[in-house]
């Protein structure tokens, strides 16, 4: 097992908390326990995780708010809930937060172990092979942060990365404005929206090499990234 694993654990029930907590520490990963979601959400944004273990039913921010506030800071961290509730409802509005996995009550340590091994291991394995994107004669390189087009790279700054990579996610499909503010800028604002029209013109250049692909601004709602012939693919 990897020492460095990092877990954010969120559990209101101590006795349960400190069972797990030992029983995670004893496989190797390093364990930030909390006891409610707002504790939780805290030291998400103060710290990096690997992947997150919440009980549904904490108090102040429920596990699924706290799933919801994870995901915009991080959408690829595995998350899995624990809870008693055994309705399909729950169990889809679950997974419809983002969770990899729901776990209900009572449950060994030993399936808890091997289902948080399976998950992550799973994650490892896309992180590795989905950041190459080719959409016409490009070929994104969301890992080394570059664009390549006939062998050449060009590297892109992360505002230009996390632009380019939005549009890419909806090629063939407008981009509101909006979306695109709050997806990159965190904020829609005029300053922030002033500074998107400049980032747009910078990758509007950098598409001009290939025919098949162009920026394409859609009056007054936002941005299309068009890529004739085949669909852009990951590799």
């Amino acid at each position: 097992m990897f020492k460095t694993f990092r877990i954010l654990f969120a559990e209101h029930d101590k006795e349960i908390a400190s069972i797990t907590k030992n029983y995670l520490v004893t496989r190797g990963y390093s364990v930030a326990l909390c006891f409610d979601g707002e504790e939780a959400l805290q030291s998400f944004r103060k710290e990096r995780f690997d992947f997150a273990l919440l009980d549904v039913n904490l108090p102040i921010i429920n596990g699924y708010d706290l799933a919801r506030e994870i995901k915009k800071r991080n959408r690829d961290i595995p998350i899995v809930f624990l809870g008693a509730e055994t309705h399909q409802i729950e169990v889809i509005k679950g997974f419809n937060v983002g969770a990899d996995d729901f776990i209900t009550r009572p449950f060994s340590m030993e399936e808890l172990g091997l289902r948080i091994q399976a998950i992550s291991n799973r994650a490892k394995t896309n992180e590795k092979r989905l950041h190459i994107y080719k959409f016409g004669g490009y070929t994104l390189d969301t890992l080394h942060h570059t664009l390549i087009f006939n062998g050449q790279e060009k590297k892109l700054t992360k505002k230009e990365l996390e632009l380019l990579f939005l549009l890419f996610e909806y090629k063939n499909r407008v981009v509101e404005r909006s979306v695109a503010l709050k997806r990159v800028w965190k904020s829609d604002n005029y300053f922030n929206a002033r500074n998107m029209d400049v980032y747009i013109g910078r990758l509007r250049r950098m598409l001009r090499k290939d025919d098949c692909v162009y920026l394409e601004n859609v009056h007054a709602v936002g941005y299309k990234l068009v890529v004739l012939g085949p669909s852009a693919e990951s590799v």
